[in-house]
C-alpha cells in the first residue's frame, strides 16, 4: 500500500544564498538540495516553503534523479534483474530520490555554488552512484548544471529539474509533439500532436520557454529535450525539463550509464 511519502512535509533547513546584481538564489542543501527561492528584481519566482504548499514535491525547484515523473508501479526491469522501488504517490514511485535527501555543499562563492550526493545502493535505489549540481549565478541569468555518475554498476539514468512556478502571466510554450497518458495517468507510445492546455504532460520541445510575471520575462533552455508541463494549479506552473520522459525505465527510453559514466545536462534561466 503506498504511504505518499512524497506529500509529507519537508522542512528547507538552513539556506546558503548566492547571487550576482538583482538575482539573489537561496539554496536549501539538506531539503533535496533545492532551490528553495529565486529573485530577480524583488520579484520572487518560486513557490516557497513558507507558501502553504510545503510537501516534498510541491514547493522550490529540485533535481529529478537517477528519475523524472512517474515509474509505474515503482516497478522495472534491467537486464534481466526485476526491480522494485518504494512506491510514495499513489500507485507509483515519483521524482527520483535526490528531492528527499540531504545534498553536501562542496563548494560555496557569493555567485556559486556546488551540491554533491552519494545515492544509496538499497531498495531505494539498488545501483549506487553520485551526483553533482552547480548552481551559478550571472547578472541576469541563473545557470544550473546536473550530473549523474555511475558507481561500480550499470544503471538506467533519467535526470531534470522540478520547478514551482508562481503562476506566471502568460505561458509561451510550443512543443513539437507529446506523449499521450493511459489510464493511470502515465505517459505512452506512440507520440501525437499536443492538445490544447492546461496541460499536466510530457512534450518534446527544443525551443525556449517564456514565463512573463511581475512586469519581467523569463527565458527557459535546456540541452533537454523532453519538458513535463504542469499547469492546471491556480497557484503555480511548473515547466521541467528532462533527459527522458516519466516512466522512461520501462518505455526504453532511459539512458543506459555502464559503470563509472556521466549524464549531464543544464538548465539557463534568463531574465
Amino acid at each position: 500500500m503506498a504511504t505518499d511519502a512524497a506529500l509529507r512535509p519537508l522542512a528547507p533547513g538552513p539556506l546558503l544564498r548566492i547571487g550576482c546584481g538583482a538575482l539573489t538564489v537561496d539554496i536549501a542543501p539538506q531539503a533535496g538540495g533545492r532551490l528553495a527561492q529565486v529573485a530577480f528584481d524583488g520579484v520572487d519566482w518560486l513557490v516557497g516553503h513558507d507558501a502553504g504548499h510545503a510537501a516534498t514535491i510541491a514547493w522550490g525547484s529540485y533535481p529529478m534523479l537517477p528519475w523524472a515523473g512517474r515509474v509505474r508501479h515503482g516497478r522495472f526491469d534491467f537486464r534481466g534483474r526485476h526491480c522494485q522501488l518504494p512506491v510514495d504517490l499513489g500507485a507509483h514511485a515519483i521524482h527520483g530520490i535526490g528531492l528527499g535527501l540531504p545534498w553536501q555543499v562542496e563548494e560555496q562563492a557569493p555567485t556559486r555554488a556546488v551540491l554533491a550526493l552519494r545515492l544509496p545502493e538499497d531498495v531505494r535505489w539498488p545501483f549506487g552512484g553520485s551526483a553533482r549540481q552547480c548552481i551559478e549565478a550571472g547578472e541576469r541569468r541563473l545557470r544550473l548544471t546536473l550530473t549523474l555518475d555511475a558507481g561500480t554498476q550499470a544503471m538506467p539514468a533519467v535526470l531534470g529539474w522540478h520547478p514551482w512556478f508562481q503562476k506566471p502571466d502568460t505561458l509561451d510554450f510550443r512543443p513539437d509533439r507529446y506523449y499521450p497518458r493511459d489510464a493511470e495517468g502515465i505517459v505512452q507510445l506512440p507520440l501525437r500532436d499536443p492538445p490544447p492546455g492546461p496541460w499536466d504532460d510530457c512534450f518534446v520541445n527544443r525551443e525556449p520557454v517564456l514565463l512573463r510575471r511581475g512586469g519581467q520575462c523569463l527565458r527557459l533552455s535546456s540541452d533537454c529535450d523532453h519538458w513535463v508541463v504542469y499547469d492546471e494549479a491556480a497557484h503555480a506552473t511548473c515547466v521541467e525539463p528532462q533527459s527522458g520522459p516519466p516512466d522512461a525505465f520501462n518505455l526504453g527510453l532511459a539512458r543506459v550509464l555502464e559503470p563509472g559514466e556521466t549524464l549531464s545536462a543544464g538548465f539557463l534561466w534568463e531574465w
